[in-house]
């Protein structure tokens, strides 16, 4: 598994609103990276995106945009992060619906 950038690093506290259904204390960079980097993409502050990349990377990001992204992200947020990081290719959700949308109006 890659290793963050800065290991002793802690999740910035504003980032509590967005991961209040995890006990905080609980969270590891490493373990939990997946998770940290998708709700920081979706709901952080620029200050916080800019946390998110000192400690991953833009390669780490990257990596998770392309095989989650679509899926794990808002189709504006998915989109916006695919366009800044020029990801042409990525894995295609199997189900034909967007995150959120249970059925068509």
């Amino acid at each position: 598994m890659a290793q963050t950038k800065q290991n002793n690093t802690e999740i910035p506290g504003g980032s509590r609103l967005f991961l209040q259904e995890y006990d905080y204390s609980e969270l590891d960079l490493n373990a939990h990276a997946n998770l940290i980097i998708s709700r920081t993409l979706e709901y952080g502050t620029w200050e916080e995106v800019h946390w998110l990349f000192e400690v991953y990377g833009a390669h780490r990001i990257h990596i998770y945009v392309r095989q989650f992204g679509e899926r794990g992200l808002n189709p504006v947020t998915f989109n916006y992060w695919r366009k800044l990081l020029k990801i042409r290719r990525w894995r295609r959700s199997p189900f034909p619906t967007s995150k959120g949308v249970l059925w068509n109006p």
